[in-house]
């Protein structure tokens, strides 16, 4: 029965994440350029647009900032901002599980990273250290590829539908239907419920009408072959090694007892540029084992796997970014505990 149950709430939570992320997909399209547009000169300009990037759940934010940092467009502080303002693919999961005190959270590393990023600048003096080319993570495809919901031609995509648009139409389809019928997400119709319904029915108007380009680049190599995969086997290891240990020891008692080193286990684990391990300590605050402290530390320093493309370009500045990011991690984690959160 405990398997049963941490397999549907693994699924379930995947199901969340994956219409959420087909819907943030299709907006990052329909407003390709915009962020470029937008930086400007301005350092300050840079830090606030930065945080607003980096707190879009999910790497597609990430990986912007970190494609525009290596073509000289962002300073190393206002990078740091965004990551330390970033979840990854956690805040899909936090906003599935516990949504107020995501977005509240996510509010605040957002303000945190500011600070971060002009301390970053005119304190700590950082200063990229190498010239890229490169642009990993931040595609920009011709508009006829990408141009969604084509005049004229929307018979023609399922005349007949490629074996990927069929696919995820039928998958958006199953979990529509398991929503309604109350097999997957909250057991009542409240908002929860309702939000995820419209959601979905959302990303199957996107996989119904989106050109091959879009479906094939973005949902399918990018979405259900990159990260949902990840993301489920993440989320159900953590819950059941959660679930399997406090079989066995009192968690809560021991996480109680040391949880100062719980804090820097935390925010040692974020440094690793993966999605998935942080969602431990997702899983430990939702079940009120870990303090909030523990969970703002590790969201702070751990930005998913937002920071590979830099950790491929330039191992020092990756390791630079991180390094603050951990400083003002364990610095907000330990004011929290210190203040009895």
């Amino acid at each position: 029965m405990a398997i049963w149950f941490v397999f549907k709430e693994a699924l379930t939570i995947t199901a969340f994440v994956a219409v959420i992320m087909i819907a943030i997909e299709y907006v990052n399209i329909r407003t390709r350029g915009l962020v470029m547009k937008t930086l400007g000169h301005s350092l300050l300009r840079q830090y606030v647009l930065a945080a607003v990037l980096g707190a879009t759940p999910g790497c597609l934010g990430a990986f912007v900032l970190v494609a525009l940092f290596t073509h000289r467009r962002l300073s190393p502080g206002a990078l740091a901002a965004g990551m330390i303002a970033t979840s990854g693919d956690e805040m899909f999961v936090m906003l599935a599980l516990m949504p107020r005190t995501a977005l509240l959270m996510t509010a605040g590393l957002m303000i945190l990273g500011v600070a971060a990023g002009w301390t970053s600048d005119r304190c700590l003096k950082l200063k990229p250290t190498s010239s890229f080319d490169g642009c990993d993570g931040f595609d920009v495809h011709e508009e006829e590829q990408c141009r969604c919901l084509p005049r004229g031609r929307l018979r023609e995509l399922w005349k007949p539908p490629s074996p990927h648009r069929a696919i995820l139409a039928a998958v958006v389809a199953v979990i529509i239907l398991s929503v309604i019928a109350g097999k997957i997400g909250p057991p009542d119709w409240d908002w929860k419920r309702v939000t995820l319904l419209c959601l979905s029915g959302f990303a199957e108007f996107i996989v119904l009408t989106v050109p091959d380009h879009f479906l094939d680049q973005h949902l399918w190599n990018h979405v259900s072959r990159k990260h949902i995969p990840q993301l489920f086997l993440w989320t159900l290891g953590a819950m059941a090694a959660i679930h399997l240990f406090d079989s066995f020891f009192d968690l809560k008692s021991m996480l109680v007892e040391n949880r100062w080193l719980v804090l820097l286990a935390s925010a040692i684990v974020g440094i690793i540029p993966e999605s998935g391990p942080h969602l431990l300590f997702v899983n430990l605050f939702v079940q009120g084992i870990a303090p909030l402290s523990v969970l703002v530390a590790s969201s702070v320093v751990q930005d998913g796997h937002g920071m590979l493309p830099l950790l491929a370009h330039s191992r020092r500045d990756f390791l630079r970014i991180k390094a603050v990011n951990l400083l003002f991690g364990l610095g907000a984690g330990a004011l929290l505990m210190a203040a009895g959160f």
